[in-house]
């Protein structure tokens, strides 16, 4: 592959590794599935360990791409093992910053209760599902689920020319404007644009679904005024913190509405004696 050049000058041809831990590897599905550009991107790196690409593993790579949540103790210690030998460490997707879907079970306050309803009587060991960062120092992330390939693509090309990754600071909802996409709440959709981080270019209001915030709080999220406007439209408690929980990123708003739901109806309650 012929050596790529910015400004004339050779570029540096990182080696990296893609790893996952829990999860559905959808991320990684995301940078294969990108053909019009993927040699463009793959010149850019010298990929050394990615098993869903291929068979050829190494151990000496400078930059790690890691999947997925930590749901066991063996996951936890080969993590370690990876921030190591990684210079850079970067969680890629909701489930590396923030614990993803897998992290709704830990709601429950019961693993036992959890292994019994999924695996049954099945010996299987699991955990608290926790974000990298729980684990490991993480050097960068990228959010989404999926994540967006072409976000993927300008953050490795900023890494490679030395650059800084900046993340937008603005909420989906100033995408979905920009893309003159109608206002979900006007058709009776819950949406988490406004206090979501920006970046997916509104992937899900786009196709008149609801934002899920996958991609966790944009900075200075007004979380309390986007429960408020919610219940405004009549949406019930459970819908919101269904909404805030989903992806782990909205996780501490999410127990703060659950302990101020469960104390208005306990004083409703007792009213009502």
């Amino acid at each position: 592959m012929p050596v790529e050049k910015y400004l004339g000058v050779p570029l540096h041809r990182p080696k990296v590794a893609f790893f996952e831990f829990t999860a559905c590897e959808g991320c990684q599905l995301q940078i294969l599935n990108n053909e019009a550009t993927l040699l463009d991107f793959l010149s850019l790196l010298e990929v050394v360990t990615f098993r869903e690409a291929m068979k050829e593993r190494s151990d000496d790579y400078e930059i790690a791409f890691v999947e997925g949540s930590i749901t066991r103790a063996d996951e936890a210690r080969r993590l370690k093992v990876i921030r190591s030998k990684a210079k850079i460490l970067v969680a890629m997707g909701s489930c590396a910053c923030f614990g993803g879907v897998n992290q709704l079970k830990n709601r429950f306050n019961n693993l036992a209760w959890v292994k019994e309803q999924v695996y049954g009587t099945f010996p299987i060991e699991t955990e608290e599902a926790r974000p990298l960062e729980d684990v490991v120092p993480v050097d960068l992330k990228i959010y989404g689920c999926p994540v967006k390939k072409e976000e993927v693509e300008k953050i490795v090309t900023n890494l490679v020319l030395g650059k800084s990754v900046n993340h937008p600071k603005y909420p989906v909802c100033m995408e979905c404007m920009a893309n003159d996409n109608i206002c979900l709440y006007k058709l009776g959709e819950p949406c988490l644009g406004p206090v979501t981080r920006a970046g997916c270019d509104a992937w899900c209001p786009g196709s008149r679904r609801g934002c899920w915030g996958c991609r966790g709080p944009a900075d200075a999220a007004n979380v309390d005024q986007i429960i408020s406007i919610m219940d405004e439209h009549k949406f019930s408690a459970e819908t919101i913190i269904d909404r805030l929980e989903c992806f782990g990123g909205f996780r501490e708003f999410a127990e703060a509405l659950k302990k101020k739901t469960a104390t208005s109806k306990t004083k409703k309650k007792r009213a009502g004696k």
